[in-house]
């Protein structure tokens, strides 16, 4: 692990390198007898190769990328990415890659195609790094490193934090109100790091249960019902599901997890007491003692975590007893009677309070219902009272006298009526039960029910001996009850006296003198004619038992006769039912019947006597046909009489009665023969008789009084065709409208005098000059007859088409009699032909052509519509009939339904200024033409659409979408032509009009803690369609200033393509990483090994910064102009940002914790080869200072060349006099102490301070026995000694044993154990770490000697 990571004050950098195992100097390494000298006078030959390079010509390959991604899950054999790299020769390339990431992949040397051949996990290690090479096989092989993005996926579940989730919850807390917040956190980016909460399950389970709680998106979880201690559960379960993958839209994948919150419900005083074992009933005698305790009532507080004291009280305070206050034991308080109180059972309410308010502030209390029985003693003596039960007042006083009623010989065990006596006792069970019995001079005769009694019940007396009981040996009777109470001697009995009035019953019949009665009445006798008056019956009984009714039977007969109920006579009840020709004799009982329901009959036969009152009747009926003209007409009319044979009542006579026809005929008196006196003429009848004679004929009897009977003798007199037929109503003439076919025209009229229907028929016929006319024939009635003359429906009159406008008619009316010649009259009509306004209008087609108006038009007159009618008389007005808005294909709703009007004159009028064509393009006005002086036909034209199209104008302007995203730009990793933005716009408008176009209008940097500036072409926007949706791409113009901090204000103007085009702004922020984020990573690896791994490095410092990771440059220590300290183990250096979407980047600071703080991803990044952390250090050279830079190089090469023998010979010497400077230092570190160190601070570049002598050992004990390795043997200068800014992380070297990081101050790349050889300044800390003054110091070869060393002012300069 790194332990107290040290900075330096200029470079802040974190050393990151690998302990290494002891070894001698390489075998490649150049050896001499020269030593030093030899070995540095070689080096400058090493520019000779780069100098002929330079003179050839011919340029060196270089990489164009730094950078690549590859999605974590790409299959292990699939094409990850390809190596491309720019040859300006154009020679043959050949890639390579190397380093620690590399085995991830492998690289087809000759297409640069990288196969992938481990599998990637970002949240293991997010970045690779990578040392990729290519070489053209003519110059040096150029190697860069390549950093390699891992990109996540969906693959790691969120994962629960501060677990485990418990919580307590107040019964009483509020709905709606949060109970906790859960916490998920997702390794993953994006959406897949996105997490959704969701309940699942609640423990108890059930469905009330699971809608108690929700949890919010933030995982704060939402009481959602009610909570209570007792009723519900006390203790809650919650299984919470968190999901990522939130706003994924497609190719999702879900993981999800499960915490569990338990909720602890805690208890609240809001619930009141409770009654224990409920009902309480209790009992007490009466007369206790004062205090007697009855019974104790108990409550609790179903509160079960909170309890309170509960006290006790009486609500009816009224009663006689009294309740403790805490013990609730309830006493006697005054004396009891159990007969004086209101009910033997007492009801008390008992009310229980909790000593303290409950949670509401208020009182929690209860109430019970005690049953207390007061219990009887027998004091009391049994009464009798006139009552009846149960509406008896047994609190009024007693009675002893009572009186009742009985019928004589009543049954046995019949009660005797009329007695209301109820017995009472008081006391209650066995002591209020007493006996009955009786005594007294009738006692024998009756007995007294029941015999025994309990309390109160009602008392009858009975018959016993039926015998005994008899009205006519005596009216009343007496008896006396005796109610014996035997549990009370000393007060033990009552008497109550019954008088009894006996009643008389009903036990003797009606009788009749004589068993048969024959009576006479003369037929049709009056109502009420008395028919006999002195059948009478007797009854020996009195009272109402001896009144005797009468009636007859049956019942059928009483339609005819009637008896008087009282007297007996018999009457006629309705005379006009007696008719002796009928029936001359009937028969009846007459039935006596007295108060008591007994009867007595006797039979009557009543003989009907004849009267005249039948009227003679004629036989058959006397229909005589007769033609016209016919004489010596007779009829012989038959009678006959019902009434008695041989009596004048039955002796017949004919005469005739007056009448219309009586002087044409005669008739015999004794025969009845009737006979005409001349000629009948049908006409002459009239025509209402239709041809009848009626004669009528009175046929009479000879009694008293007399009776007739009239015959009518109907002759009718059949009709002969001796008429012709007459017009009437003579001239007819008549007019017509034009255009009515089939219309009625007028009616002409014709009689003709016979009577019959075939004689006196009429048809009428028109003339063979009225084709178009027709003539219906019509019954009016008996001879007159009607012709309608009408048009054929057929044909349609025209008053323009004819000559004269009239037509002159010939009508004939035909009668044909049967056997008779045609009979034929004729007359003339006139009928004139009106003319008739029948004719539709018409709507001119040219005048429907379509409107085209715009939607800025102003209201005004848009068109005006034709039409036309042939009639001469028209008055023509416009109707509008509906109209429709359409937008498009479709339906517009009612939008347009005031923008247009139709005049009645047919001129259409823009009615309203507020059109608009993004709503409506298309109205349609559905209309017709009213001719409203149409007399006939349809006054309407057909109907016709007017369309009004709507054209479009540049009225809306370009409306931008909302931006939510924040826009991030790193300058430095940003060519040309990146997109950094995006805005979005619509455009209402159409076609052109519609079209945007995105340009950006300014764009003012934002600069922290300094001044604005307005640029120019920093940045461009591309434009591009999206259907309806307009997309900005704002894109980088020019080369950014990477140095610059702060934010660029954009505003961006979108403007569509009107003629007078409309314009929107819209300003967006985007934020810059500028170059004091830029953090340099070395690595002891090569370039191609860095650039081969770039995916995995950044893959690990994404999961340990959360942030993404874009690399600047991947290069060799030796090619970092900008980096003096550099060493032989420091190979490459990769300079990167770390940036987060909301704009923050991360400085070397934050990201050396971060990384320290993931162990894994520290770990793997070691691997990779990582072994400094320090700021970056960016120099964009331009192409004018690379050039400078070759000539500059080939002077140097040429100077070179001069001087290398020159070098060769002070090489020696000045090696020399270094290692005499640094054992001086020695000496003087081992005699000064550090207050003595001269303080202040250092020159930049030099190891010198502002005080001279100052070196910053001073304040170290040095051991001077120790090897410090000065000789001249030594390989110390194999590598610069300039290491004490560094800060380096010992890890075990390639085939050592495994062991944890270890932060170790050494010479970056030389071995920290060198045995005798060791770096001088090396063993001087690590002796004084291990060995402080007091101790010995420690041996050179000790593997424990290590140190960590901080010190503000240490510089990267060769001691």
């Amino acid at each position: 692990m790194i332990d107290q990571p040290n900075y330096s004050r200029r470079q802040r950098s974190v050393v990151v390198s690998e302990p290494q195992h002891q070894r001698g100097a390489s075998p490649s390494e150049p050896q001499g007898a020269a030593g030093p000298l030899g070995r540095m006078a070689w080096r400058p030959l090493l520019l000779l190769p780069l100098l002929s390079v330079a003179v050839s010509g011919n340029t060196a390959p270089r990489f164009n990328m730094s950078i690549v991604s590859v999605p974590e899950d790409l299959p292990v054999g699939a094409s990850a990415f390809r190596l491309t790299a720019v040859d300006a020769d154009g020679d043959q390339l050949h890639y390579g890659m190397s380093g620690q990431d590399a085995f991830y992949f492998k690289v087809n040397s000759t297409t640069g195609e990288v196969l992938l051949v481990a599998s990637l996990d970002r949240e293991e290690k997010a970045k690779l790094s990578v040392i990729i090479t290519v070489t053209d096989q003519i110059n040096t092989e150029v190697s860069g490193k390549l950093a390699i993005i891992v990109e996540d996926r969906n693959d790691n579940p969120p994962i629960f934090q501060n677990q485990p989730y418990i919580t307590d919850l107040s019964e009483t807390w509020p709905i709606g109100s949060s109970i906790y917040r859960v916490l998920a956190t997702d390794a993953d980016s994006g959406n897949a790091g996105r997490v959704r909460y969701e309940i699942v399950s609640v423990t108890p389970d059930d469905a009330k249960n699971h809608q108690l709680f929700y949890v919010l998106q933030n995982g704060t979880v939402v009481l959602n019902g009610s909570l209570s201690y007792n009723n519900q559960s006390t203790y809650y379960q919650l299984r919470i599901h968190a999901t990522d993958g939130v706003g994924c839209v497609e190719n999702c994948t879900y993981l999800s997890s499960v915490a569990y919150l338990s909720v602890n419900v805690v208890d609240e005083p809001d619930l009141a007491p409770q009654f224990l074992n409920e009902p309480y009933v209790g009992s007490v005698p009466e007369n206790c003692p004062l205090g007697t305790p009855v019974l104790t009532v108990s409550a609790i507080d179903r509160d079960k975590g909170v309890n309170y004291a509960l006290n006790y009280s009486l609500l009816n305070a009224s009663v006689p007893f009294a309740i403790h206050l805490a013990l609730g034991t309830i006493t006697v308080r005054s004396a009891l009677d159990r007969e004086r109180l209101p009910s033997e059972e007492m009801l008390l309410e008992v009310l229980v309070q909790e000593e303290k308010l409950d949670v509401y502030g208020q009182v929690a209390q209860a109430s019970a219902t005690v049953t207390i029985q007061v219990t009887d003693v027998n004091d009391n003596t049994p009464q009798f009272y006139e009552c009846e039960l149960p509406a008896c007042d047994f609190t009024a006083s007693p009675q002893s006298s009572f009186r009742g009623s009985l019928q004589e010989h009543s049954s046995t065990r019949v009660p005797v009526d009329g007695l209301r006596i109820v017995a009472h006792d008081p006391d209650k069970g066995s002591n209020g039960a007493f006996e009955l019995r009786l005594q007294g001079p009738d006692a024998a005769s009756f007995s007294v029910s029941p015999s025994r009694l309990t309390g109160t019940g009602a008392v009858q007396v009975l018959v016993k001996d039926p015998s005994t009981v008899d009205y006519e040996r005596a009216h009343v009777m007496t008896v006396e009850i005796i109610a014996n109470d035997t549990g009370n001697p000393g007060n033990c009995c009552s008497i109550a006296t019954v008088t009894i009035q006996l009643l008389d019953i009903n036990d003797h019949s009606p009788r009749f003198g004589q068993s048969t009665y024959r009576l006479q009445v003369l037929e049709n006798s009056p109502a009420g004619t008395v028919i006999s008056s002195n059948i009478t019956a007797t009854d020996p009984d009195s009272a109402d038992f001896g009144r005797i009714t009468y009636r007859l039977l049956p019942e059928t007969i009483l339609d005819i006769f009637a008896v008087n109920a009282s007297s007996g006579e018999v009457l006629v009840h309705n005379g006009s039912l007696l008719d002796r020709e009928t029936r001359s004799v009937y028969y009846a009982t007459l039935q006596a019947l007295d108060g008591g329901g007994m009867t007595g009959s006797t039979y009557l036969e009543i003989t009907l006597q004849d009267a005249n009152d039948n009227a003679p009747v004629v036989s058959g009926s006397y229909n005589v046909f007769v033609n016209e003209g016919q004489e010596n007409i007779s009829v012989q009319i038959q009678a006959f009489d019902n009434d008695e044979p041989g009596t004048g009542n039955s002796h017949l006579r004919f005469q005739l009665e007056p009448g219309a026809f009586s002087a044409n005929f005669t008739i015999d008196p004794a025969t009845g023969v009737l006979r005409s006196l001349g000629v009948l003429d049908r006409e002459a009848l009239g025509r209402a008789l239709q041809g009848k004679v009626v004669v009528t004929v009175r046929v009479h009897d000879l009694g008293e009084p007399q009776l007739s009977s009239l015959v009518n003798v109907t002759i009718t007199v059949e009709d002969v065709n001796d008429n012709v037929p007459v017009f009437l109503n003579k001239p007819y003439a008549f007019s017509v409208r034009e255009g009515r076919a089939g219309t009625f025209v007028g009616s002409v009229e014709a009689e003709d005098a016979d009577h019959t229907e075939v004689h006196h028929r009429i048809s009428f016929q028109l003339g063979s000059s009225s084709s178009s006319f027709l003539l219906r024939s019509i019954r009016l009635g008996p001879g007159h007859y009607q012709g309608n003359l009408s048009l054929d429906p057929d044909v349609a009159l025209d008053y323009d088409r004819l000559g004269p406008a009239h037509f002159n008619l010939t009508v004939r009316a035909e009668n044909t009699g049967t056997g008779d010649a045609l009979n034929v009259v004729s007359t003339t009509v006139y009928v004139q032909v009106l003319d008739v306004n029948d004719e539709p209008p018409t709507l001119e087609p040219a005048s429907l052509q379509d409107v085209s108006v715009a939607e800025d038009a102003q209201p005004g007159l848009l068109t005006t519509l034709q039409a036309s009618d042939l009639d001469t008389n028209h008055s023509l007005h416009f109707q509008e009939l509906g109209l429709a808005c359409y937008k498009g294909a479709g339906s517009a709703g009612h939008v347009c339904q005031d923008w247009f009007y139709l005049a009645p004159n047919g001129s259409v009028f823009l009615n309203s200024s507020q059109i608009d064509y993004e709503v409506c393009d298309l109205v349609t006005i559905t209309l017709r033409v009213e001719d409203t002086r149409t007399e006939e036909g349809n006054p309407y034209s057909n109907n016709a659409t007017l369309r009004i199209l709507i054209s479009d104008v540049n009225d809306n302007r370009p409306e931008f979408l909302r931006i939510n995203d924040t826009f991030v730009v790193v300058p430095e990793v940003s060519p040309v032509d990146l997109p950094v933005a995006v805005v979005k716009a619509r455009d209402a408008d159409t076609e052109s009009r519609g079209a945007i176009t995105f340009t950006i209008s300014k764009v003012v940097f934002l600069q922290d803690n300094g001044p604005n500036h307005t640029l120019s072409s920093v940045f461009k926007v591309v434009t591009a369609a999206e259907g309806d949706l307009y997309v900005g791409s704002i894109q980088v113009a020019s080369n950014l200033d990477g140095s610059l901090k702060g934010r660029y204000q954009v505003t961006v103007e979108a403007q569509d393509g009107g003629t007078q085009s409309l314009s929107s702004l819209a300003v967006l922020d985007i934020f810059t990483v500028d170059q004091s984020y830029r953090v340099r990573l070395v690595f002891s690896t090569s370039v191609n090994e860095v650039q081969d791994n770039s995916d995995k490095i950044k893959a690990a410092l994404t999961v340990a910064t959360r942030a993404t990771v874009y690399v600047a440059v991947i290069q060799s220590a030796a090619d970092a102009s900008q980096s003096r300290s550099s060493r032989a183990q420091e190979k490459s250096v990769m300079e990167a940002y770390f940036v987060y979407s909301n704009g923050t980047a991360l400085g070397v600071n934050e990201l050396s914790i971060l990384v320290q703080s993931n162990q894994q991803a520290l770990s793997e990044l070691i691997q990779l080869g990582l072994t400094i952390i320090g700021p970056g250090t960016v120099v964009e050279p331009s192409k004018e200072k690379e050039l400078i830079g070759v000539i500059v190089g080939l002077a140097a090469g040429l100077v070179l060349l001069l001087l290398v023998m020159t070098l060769a010979l002070l090489a020696t010497s000045r090696s020399y006099r270094r290692k005499v400077k640094a054992m001086k230092a020695l000496k003087m570190a081992s005699t000064l102490t550090a207050n003595v160190a001269q303080q202040g601070p250092a020159i930049p570049g030099t190891n010198k301070y502002n005080a001279e002598g100052a070196n910053p050992v001073l304040n170290l004990t040095l051991d001077p026995p120790a090897d410090l390795g000065f000789d001249e043997d030594s390989d110390a200068d194999d590598a610069s000694l300039n290491s004490l800014d560094e800060n380096m992380v010992e890890n075990p070297a390639e085939g050592g044993s495994p062991g944890p990081p270890v932060l170790q101050l050494g010479r970056a790349g030389a071995p920290a154990h060198l045995g005798s050889r060791e770096e001088p300044l090396t063993a001087a800390l690590q002796a004084h770490r291990t060995n402080p003054a007091s101790q010995p110091a420690r041996p050179p070869g000790d593997p424990n000697r290590t140190f960590t060393f901080s010190n503000p002012c240490l510089d990267t300069t060769d001691l």
